[in-house]
């Protein structure tokens, strides 16, 4: 919703100031200009991306026009599961959550926390190292360092669309100004053609110039950041995840493993130590 505002702003502040000025708005239509630009850039970042980028970069982009799913709540959530599964290893030992890690779908614990069994990379990654746990074959600094390299590995991942939008949104400037070149050459052919005429010509070819640049930093480039950001938000879940498990691991009981976990959450979504408590002992009582 923010990205639609955001979009909105710019094209009144761009096209209003020009009206108010005293231009025509009429003057800034050029479609050939558009299709200059806008081809150009396509090709480039089909040339410039793997299958597999392009892929991963349409398939994020329609997440840039959704809110953030990783809010104050689903945190809450994760925290309060992650809890019930420690709580329930520390009463009744590891081999009790076996068959809630083999099959989380049909686990009652699972069940009670919709928000996070939905997310099945937040599942998964909990499930695999709780696997570990369970098998007792690795210590918690093999863990930490296993831990480490795949949300390493995921970051990595999560930042190939964001790079592939930077790169497209850094070439348009450069597409604009070869449709402005392209529009001088058309004007320089024309040059016999009256003044008036020729003004309109000189007119377009300012207008790729224009378009690449105001595409570029008001509607291309912020989807990359926007990109980032959720990257970030996601990474933070596993990392809240890594820091309460190896806290269990190192022998602390179940509601001092949540609260290092709480601690590593940005303060934006950080639920204050009462809340949490309070969140928990609901869940509990359910």
């Amino acid at each position: 919703m923010l990205v639609i505002v955001g979009y909105l702003i710019v094209i009144v502040s761009v096209f209003g100031g020009f009206a108010l000025a005293g231009g025509h708005i009429a003057s800034l239509f050029q479609p050939v200009e558009l299709i200059m630009i806008g081809g150009s850039a396509l090709g480039a970042f089909f040339v410039g991306n793997t299958g597999k980028a392009v892929k991963a970069t349409l398939k994020a982009l329609p997440s840039v026009l959704k809110g953030s799913a990783y809010t104050k709540t689903m945190y809450m959530e994760l925290m309060a599961l992650l809890y019930d599964i420690l709580a329930k290893v520390r009463k009744e030992g590891l081999m009790a959550i076996e068959n809630d890690i083999e099959k989380p779908a049909e686990s009652p614990l699972f069940a009670k926390y919709p928000g996070i069994a939905a997310d099945h990379h937040i599942i998964e990654f909990m499930t695999d190292y709780l696997r570990l746990m369970v098998a007792g074959n690795l210590n918690a600094f093999e863990i930490e360092n296993l831990m480490d390299n795949e949300i390493e590995t995921h970051h990595h991942e999560g930042e190939v669309p964001v790079h592939c939008v930077q790169k497209l949104g850094d070439g348009l400037p450069a597409f604009g100004i070869v449709a402005a070149v392209m529009g001088v050459v058309h004007t320089m052919e024309s040059v016999g053609i009256p003044p008036s005429e020729l003004g309109k010509l000189i007119a377009a070819a300012l207008v790729g110039t224009f378009l690449g640049i105001l595409l570029a930093y008001g509607f291309i480039g912020p989807l990359a950041s926007v990109l980032e950001q959720k990257l970030n938000e996601a990474t933070k879940m596993l990392q809240t995840i890594k820091v309460t498990l190896l806290a269990s691991l190192n022998g602390y009981a179940p509601a001092l493993a949540v609260e290092f976990g709480r601690k590593v959450l940005y303060s934006t979504e950080r639920p204050s130590f009462l809340e949490l408590e309070a969140h928990v002992k609901q869940s509990k009582a359910r």
